[in-house]
């Protein structure tokens, strides 16, 4: 039996965005990754946390939780948007340890289904704290998808520049076409009159 497919059209962003992008808008409408049967296996493999929580429904719960909060506190900041971050925040937390080999940092969470969701948290704290000014959606106004610029510049627009990227120049392109189309003037008509004598 083959490993189901990520269908996502973005992939790979930090763990917080990779969360946040579990929705986004194809051709024919919404699409909720975690809503579709396996989505929560395909995700938990996609981000590399399969073998740290169970497919279960504490884990989808947890996840759908710390989503809802990431998201509005990326569209408005709300209040209650941090006060659900931190209820996620509150299910762990590292632990500090001296090891055979050195030093090592655990992480513990109430459950192994709230570990995701936590890291998922507490990954964006980082983010918040590195440069929260990379931290974008995608220009197009019809896409929902989220990035963390990493360009040099950090003028990254696009989610994709294969698709909302492209789809936005063409866009563009077509509007100024029609524009130049709709200054032509009309030419007159020619005078089909006989000159008179």
């Amino acid at each position: 039996m083959s490993t189901p497919v990520d269908p996502r059209p973005l992939i790979g962003e930090p763990l917080p965005l990779d969360l946040m992008n579990t929705r986004w808008i194809g051709d024919d409408g919404p699409y909720d990754l975690l809503a579709m049967p396996g989505g929560l296996g395909i995700w938990l493999r996609s981000a590399g946390l399969a073998g740290v929580a169970p497919d279960a429904p504490e884990t989808l719960d947890a996840l759908l939780a710390t989503r809802a909060a990431l998201h509005e506190l990326a569209e408005t900041g709300a209040e209650h948007a941090r006060e659900m971050l931190n209820a996620t925040l509150r299910h762990g937390r590292f632990r500090r340890l001296l090891g055979e080999a050195g030093p090592e940092t655990v992480i513990e969470t109430d459950t192994p289904g709230w570990r995701p969701a936590w890291e998922a948290a507490e990954h964006y704290l980082r983010l918040l704290e590195t440069n929260p000014s990379r931290l974008r959606r995608c220009a197009n106004p019809e896409c929902v998808l989220r990035f963390y610029d990493v360009s040099k510049a950090g003028a990254r627009r696009w989610c994709s520049m294969a698709t909302c990227g492209n789809r936005s120049k063409y866009r563009a392109h077509h509007a100024r076409a029609q524009s130049r189309q709709d200054q032509v003037p009309a030419w007159p008509a020619p005078d089909r009159r006989r000159p008179r004598p």
